[in-house]
């Protein structure tokens, strides 16, 4: 049996696996699932159509599966779904998605999302995201894997956000960011590719040297945005390292951050 504090409300149709904990004047609705060891801390509510993984962790006073902040949302039974082994600090908020969009909310596995964080509407995080302390995205942004977004950076709405991408606290960012890019200020400007998080990350020489050569074909080369995207996606099917490239140019649609 779940390990719930006296004080908690859990509604009997919630499916909660046997060994969750969920601590005290925690709420949990009737649409919620929590997979096998979860911990729901002190005051946290989770409401919704909310599906949550096993190994994820919820500390004080997190609201997961809340209302869309969208003035067309008129109650449809959206969904939020949340994979493994996340954790969430306190008071970070996620809400469900939309029918403006495909209806649900994502959030991968393996991601660290810091205190006062918000995840709006239909987001999609990949895995292994940090986002650090009042990090904010707007309702239907992509966030790759690894992506790291520093304390207060805010994304603009449908803005896609790169994988092994790095933004520095207070990054205002209006422009989809490409993979391996480094970027901080308001309004966010590209300052270099992430090398030292791809070393950290296991890439070899090789790959790091073609990251650098899409970089610069994307910032140093005055190419136009087209044909340094043609030239990369042709590198790209000799280098691996390269296909992170290959899927943001899929899904970019705001122009990039410059």
């Amino acid at each position: 049996m779940p390990k719930i504090h006296p004080s908690a409300l859990v509604d009997p149709a919630a499916s909660i696996a046997d060994d969750v904990i969920v601590g005290p004047f925690s709420i949990i609705g009737p649409n919620v699932a929590i997979g096998s060891g979860s911990i729901i801390d002190s005051h946290s509510v989770i409401s919704g159509y909310t599906q949550i993984g096993e190994g994820n962790r919820f500390y004080s006073y997190c609201a997961i599966g809340c209302d869309p902040q969208d003035k067309k949302y008129a109650d449809e039974p959206t969904k939020l779904v949340i994979g493994d082994r996340n954790t969430f600090f306190q008071n970070v908020t996620i809400s469900t998605g939309t029918t403006q969009d495909q209806g649900i909310t994502r959030v991968g596995s393996d991601n660290w999302i810091m205190a006062y964080a918000h995840i709006a509407h239909d987001c999609t995080l990949g895995n292994n995201v940090i986002m650090a302390n009042g990090c904010t995205l707007a309702g239907h942004v992509t966030v790759g894997d690894f992506a790291i977004l520093g304390g207060l950076t805010a994304v603009h709405q449908f803005c896609t956000i790169g994988e092994h991408t790095m933004a520095g606290g207070g990054s205002i960012i209006v422009q989809d960011l490409p993979p391996f890019v480094m970027c901080e200020g308001n309004r966010a400007i590209a300052r270099g590719f992430n090398s030292e998080g791809m070393k950290r990350r296991g890439f070899t020489e090789q790959g790091i040297r073609a990251v650098k050569t899409a970089y610069r074909l994307l910032y140093r080369t005055g190419l136009s945005y087209e044909d340094a995207v043609a030239q990369i996606s042709a590198l790209a099917e000799n280098e691996t390292s390269l296909e992170p490239f290959v899927r943001f140019f899929t899904l970019s649609k705001r122009g990039i951050v410059r």
